[in-house]
């Protein structure tokens, strides 16, 4: 039995919990590459490591990591948060760690593998009832007639 089914909104507590840890790591990412590396060492390093088109994928890397980061921790716009960032873990995916193995710390792919899959996972299930999403939705919901209990 799904303990969801069991408890009121415990899918909801999970979604909140899971989309502020992920955001804060997203958030991270972006403001170090904004506030600590700058985007000329962002696009050398992209240029380093053959990423192509380096300038805009150092643009989409470091704001999508940062704006969709704020967005999966308020819970606003999470379905498209969530598939711009697995966007982002994928090129990362394929342009940098593919061909390193599995492990972090030989500059594999399973730190980009946990987040893109957890940021595909959001975008599928949607923000839960403690969002702006949760809120916004929630009162559009109550409204339509073809809905009302």
């Amino acid at each position: 039995m799904n303990p969801a089914t069991r408890v009121p909104y415990l899918s909801d507590v999970g979604l909140l919990i899971g989309r502020v840890a992920l955001g804060v790591v997203f958030v991270a990412h972006g403001w170090q590459k904004i506030n600590d590396l700058g985007h000329g060492a962002v696009v050398k390093m992209f240029e380093g490591m053959d990423v192509p088109m380096a300038s805009l994928s150092a643009y989409y890397s470091t704001w999508v990591e940062f704006i969709a980061g704020l967005a999966l921790i308020v819970g606003a716009a999470v379905p498209i948060a969530g598939l711009l960032l697995a966007i982002d873990m994928a090129g990362a995916f394929w342009f940098v760690h593919k061909g390193n193995g599995v492990f972090v710390a030989e500059n594999g792919y399973e730190l980009v593998l946990a987040l893109g899959g957890a940021a595909i996972l959001l975008a599928f299930a949607g923000a839960g009832r403690f969002s702006v999403d949760g809120l916004i939705f929630s009162r559009t919901e109550s409204r339509d007639p073809e809905h009302a209990t």
